[in-house]
């Protein structure tokens, strides 16, 4: 047997047993430990980088249906995998070279105790896909050849899942709740939407989406809830089941974003996106199994746990709030994966608002438009950049060739250089 096939059976084997020395205190609980160990196994060099349609990422789809049997999940009908291809002519498989791909969504039930209310489903998801050696989504320069593990995004959401799943199992809530691992996130929303299509229980009968993405660095107690929007008890819901946990709780927006609820919001479906923010791994290759915060995601998962378990406890149909998916002007559609390319570096560490550049990349159109290290873009288009979500948000409504005005702070006057975009890889 090859020497990597033998890596993968011997992490897939003993995850359990396996004993972290960092990361975790004397004082983390046993969720704590659990929780990374899984993320250890998900993020090893072994597996890759999980590019959709690899070994790697096919190992860890193994391992995460092995996990949901433990936790106490049935495979859903027809198995724990759900299959599709990459067609070759979609726009993320030319950008990530991955045309003719097989992803894997991985998904197991847990059925609902009531007898009328378990026909009605609470979906529960987290990616666990990522950037393989990072020819594609990379942030980190002349990365590409380098494994991006992705431990926080997200491995950590996948590890969740199994959590959420091993706690409900010990008390089944009166809604079906279907957990799903999707592949494709990352070449844009692939597996996710691909279910939304294909749905193995009916969309109709599907009570609410939540979403895991990012959700193991948490810092100073401050967890972020997008799709509040989407439902009007949302936001009370919300507050009630933060009584216990006692975050510093932030929850806004509607449904649609850069992470997998946006296929079930597109789909006319309430939504939440747990997130305990982007950091400065975000996208390379030192976004590694070290940097979690296993009591912090432990925290995390239990929140979810309990969200999900009022969500599929709760009597009353939720109220559906639908918001147009933004579309950028002179365009027709949203742009699938992530866009247009700039070729900036930014600066994680984050600033009171836009997004600070520590650099950009040779030869790039942000170089030849005139941007350069320690700029601060606050403005891309007729989009105002107050982080770098919005400015990927920004890049992504936009398509090559297109020329946009972006605001700069330089040495604290304001700047504005005009830019044409280009494609990345190009």
């Amino acid at each position: 047997m090859p020497r990597t096939c033998l890596r993968i059976a011997a992490l897939l084997l003993g995850a359990l047993a396996l004993c972290p020395r960092t990361s975790v205190s004397a004082q983390s609980t046993f969720d704590a430990v659990t929780l990374l160990n899984d993320i250890r196994v998900l993020s090893d060099d072994a597996l890759g980088g999980r590019l959709i349609g690899t070994a790697g990422a096919d190992s860890a789809a193994t391992f995460l249906a092995r996990r949901f049997r433990q936790a106490g999940l049935r495979a859903a009908p027809g198995g724990w995998f759900q299959l599709f291809a990459v067609a070759p002519e979609a726009p993320a498989a030319i950008q990530a070279g991955i045309g003719g791909a097989t992803g894997r969504n991985v998904i197991g039930v847990l059925p609902g105790h009531d007898q009328e209310l378990r026909n009605e489903i609470v979906v529960v998801g987290a990616h666990y896909d990522h950037l393989g050696p990072g020819a594609f989504g990379a942030l980190d320069p002349d990365s590409t050849g380098h494994i991006h593990n992705g431990a926080d995004d997200n491995a950590s959401g996948a590890s969740a899942l199994i959590h959420i799943a091993r706690q409900l199992a010990r008390t089944p809530p009166a809604r079906t709740v279907v957990f799903i691992a999707f592949s494709g996130e990352e070449a844009g929303l692939l597996g996710s939407d691909f279910y939304v299509k294909h749905p193995l229980f009916p969309l109709t009968r599907t009570y609410a989406m939540v979403n895991l993405d990012m959700v193991g660095r948490l810092r100073n107690d401050r967890l972020l809830v997008y799709g509040s929007a989407t439902a009007a008890e949302f936001p009370a819901l919300l507050d009630s089941v933060n009584s216990e946990a006692h975050f510093n709780l932030s929850y806004s927006g509607d449904g649609w974003g850069r992470s997998d609820q946006s296929s079930f919001y597109g789909a006319g479906l309430p939504v939440l996106h747990l997130f305990t923010d982007l950091h400065e791994d975000y996208h390379r290759t030192t976004d590694d199994w070290e940097k979690i915060n296993a009591d912090g995601l432990g925290q995390v998962a239990n929140f979810a746990a309990r969200l999900v378990r009022t969500l599929a406890d709760r009597v009353a149909p939720l109220t559906f709030i639908n918001a147009p998916e933004p579309v950028a002007a002179g365009t027709t559609t949203t742009s699938s994966g992530y866009g247009a390319y700039l070729g900036t570096i930014p600066d994680m560490s984050g600033t009171a608002h836009g997004v600070r550049l520590t650099g950009v990349r040779a030869g790039s159109p942000a170089e030849l438009g005139g941007l350069r290290g320690d700029d601060i873009i606050t403005r891309i288009g007729e989009r105002e950049i107050d982080n770098l979500q919005a400015m990927t948000d920004a890049l992504r409504s936009h398509q090559p060739g297109d020329v946009v005005e972006i605001h700069v702070l330089r040495g604290g006057a304001e700047q504005r250089l005009t830019i044409t975009l280009g494609r990345r890889g190009g």
